[in-house]
């Protein structure tokens, strides 16, 4: 094919979608089925971290990083993670789970309709009613009625939930973007993260008869509740995002570590594109590095930009120099200003 693009705008149907070559890692999403277990395979964690991340020794976190984390570890504190996007906020998370060996990290991902129930857990009430009609209507007929499920089938926990199951080690949590959340999940959050525990009523209300009930897990595992209330043993790195947008109230300030995330620099931006590209896409997008370093004072260039920018560039082949340049220039544009 002696064009790069796949659509060409001329109006004639074709099937040059499938002549598309493989993804980039971050964005292959069919590299291994998605596991609860965490590892060197886990789709999610190469995406974050880069296929090619045990041939970079050093992904070279700056000291103030490596010390905020250590005192979230040993205050067993939340860590508050500030910056702009595109800084590694999130990947923080995901590298300390697969250095120390800490399981899949849990996500909550927070929009402006989220609330502390959703961390926590869903019971499910309208299931387990219309399941109990269903038997009750079923009574009637010859056949023997299935055993009624338990109520436990219909409580599944959040992320946050999950993370405050008794444990031998800490979970890792991630928080994501708690900016966007409205005003009064930071303050909802306090007594949790607080006391490391909560109850679920539901649960509650039939200790007395059900002492132990399974319930469904954030990641699909099946694990027993006593008693109705989740506490947990090991308290677990809870890593949570803020873009900057929003200020926190000062009760939730107190109970975190707070961390403010500088843009990479040379040496940290050389590992990142290392990690997902091979060393190859350094010597070879220079140029684009350099770019990216040079801009402007308080310019917004997020790091997956370059990464996108690297690998289209080094992918199209046919591709003028021109045609690479104008693509650089789309997928570099500053996130802080409109074209």
């Amino acid at each position: 094919m002696n064009d790069w693009r796949i659509y060409r705008g001329v109006g004639q149907p074709h099937d040059g979608v499938r002549q598309l070559p493989p993804p980039p890692p971050w964005r292959d999403f069919a590299a291994a089925p998605d596991r609860p277990e965490s590892g060197p395979d886990d789709p999610s964690s190469a995406r974050r971290l880069g296929v090619r991340r045990r041939l970079v020794e050093n992904y070279a976190p700056r000291p103030a990083e490596v010390d905020a984390v250590n005192a979230a570890l040993y205050l067993r504190r939340p860590l508050l993670v500030t910056g702009n996007p595109g800084t590694g906020k999130s990947t923080l998370a995901y590298a300390v789970a697969h250095e120390l060996g800490l399981g899949r990290v849990l996500r909550w991902p927070v929009v402006s309709r989220t609330t502390l129930q959703d961390g926590l857990y869903r019971y499910d009430a309208i299931g387990r009613l219309q399941d109990v009609q269903l038997e009750r209507a079923q009574g009637a007929t010859a056949a023997p009625a299935a055993a009624p499920a338990g109520i436990g089938s219909y409580v599944r926990l959040g992320p946050l939930g999950t993370a405050l199951l008794p444990a031998e080690v800490p979970r890792v949590l991630l928080i994501d973007e708690l900016d966007k959340s409205d005003l009064d999940l930071p303050n909802d959050l306090l007594n949790t993260l607080e006391e490391g525990e909560f109850a679920v009523p539901e649960l509650e209300r039939v200790a007395d008869r059900e002492p132990v009930v399974e319930v469904l897990t954030h990641d699909g595992r099946r694990v027993p509740v006593h008693g109705g209330r989740i506490a947990c043993t090991a308290f677990p790195l809870i890593i949570l995002t803020s873009n900057g947008e929003r200020d926190f109230p000062a009760p939730l300030l107190r109970r975190c570590i707070q961390l403010e995330l500088e843009p990479p620099g040379e040496e940290q931006l050389t590992a990142m594109v290392e990690a997902h590209l091979g060393g190859e896409s350094v010597d070879q997008g220079r140029d684009l590095i350099d770019r990216f370093l040079d801009r402007e004072p308080g310019e917004v260039v997020a790091a997956d930009q370059l990464l996108n920018a690297l690998f289209l560039t080094q992918h199209t082949p046919h591709a003028e120099r021109l045609t690479r340049e104008r693509i650089a220039d789309l997928l570099m544009h500053p996130l802080d200003r409109s074209r």
